[in-house]
């Protein structure tokens, strides 16, 4: 039923490159998906704060990986909380995080402001240089990565960062040049292409970082060519491992073959792991403030209900852990 119900939402929908209106998820069809995954046998917890949507495993020592999700342009996080919603049900060992982009004018879009990662003055390779902003965006995303191997440990080797469109382009100029001691586990574009080519350079040791450049043949707006041309000139930047999926009859959209694929390119870079699992702060060292955050995170509120000391905290914070809720 899931199924069914995600391709009648996702078959049809695009995520423009332009006109936002289009391309951003109506709130009836989100809260629609999202209800499925409400009920006690969800594996994971879904947090929103301040515009970033965190898909966490509901047992958090359980996690072993982390994929960051950028959307497109005009779009929000909210644009794919769902998809990263139907992979956690997949692959309970990961950990989605999904920013959104700061609000600022877009040139092609006759300089209106919208969400975006950085500014777009056209899609031909001339304009593509023109990419104001991309620099403060490529470090809000490092931030994200480096947040999540300073706070829990988790190795750069166990993260992956993915997008749509813009938010693909994004990820690609980000991941591949990384410092070599943060070289991540894989890369994923739908529907994107390389920004601000002038600039990008792959950082040494980052070659053999496998990338999956997923694309509908027939994009009106990121036209399939583009998208050769980007794995075309990645490659000859150093890229060993740059694989090019297209979808004949695909617009610039995602379908439910694309999403099959990028669960088995995560399978593959990033499978589940015991040994890699997140380092969590003991329970019996968190504050209360800490602890009241991780319950609400952990969607334990109504357990909570009724305690009064931290000691009942701490209890109920590690039985959650141990996966003995």
């Amino acid at each position: 039923l899931l199924l069914s119900v995600y391709m009648n939402l996702h078959g049809n929908r695009c995520r423009h490159l332009l006109l936002p209106l289009l391309i951003q998820s109506t709130a009836h069809q989100r809260a629609f998906v999202s209800s499925f995954f409400t009920n006690s046998m969800a594996p994971f917890v879904t947090h929103r704060n301040d515009g970033v949507i965190t898909v966490s495993p509901k047992v958090e020592s359980s996690q072993s990986g982390l994929v960051v999700i950028s959307h497109g342009l005009g779009d929000s996080a909210e644009g794919f909380v769902d998809v990263a919603e139907h992979l956690a049900t997949q692959m309970p060992h990961l950990k989605f995080i999904l920013p959104t982009a700061p609000t600022q004018p877009v040139t092609m879009n006759m300089g209106m402001p919208m969400p975006s990662w950085y500014d777009i003055t056209g899609l031909d390779e001339r304009s593509n240089e023109n990419c104001k902003g991309i620099d403060d965006s490529r470090s809000t995303i490092q931030n994200i990565l480096r947040n999540e191997h300073e706070t829990l440990g988790l190795s750069y080797s166990r993260m992956v960062l993915a997008g749509f469109s813009q938010g693909g382009a994004l990820s690609l100029f980000t991941g591949m040049q990384l410092a070599e001691e943060e070289k991540l586990a894989g890369v994923v574009v739908m529907s994107g292409y390389l920004p601000a080519a002038k600039q990008f350079q792959i950082t040494a040791g980052m070659e053999d970082v496998p990338i999956l450049h997923c694309h509908g043949e027939a994009d009106p707006m990121v036209n399939i060519n583009m998208a050769r041309r980007s794995k075309e000139m990645v490659t000859q930047m150093g890229a060993k491992n740059y694989e090019l999926k297209t979808y004949p009859g695909l617009v610039h959209s995602v379908s439910m073959e694309e999403i099959q694929d990028v669960k088995e390119f995560l399978e593959k870079v990033v499978p589940s792991d015991n040994e890699c699992q997140v380092k969590l702060k003991d329970p019996s060292e968190m504050s209360v403030k800490e602890l009241r955050a991780a319950i609400r995170k952990a969607g334990l509120g109504s357990k909570a209900v009724g305690l009064m000391e931290k000691s009942e905290f701490v209890k109920l914070v590690r039985d959650h852990r141990n996966g003995n809720l």
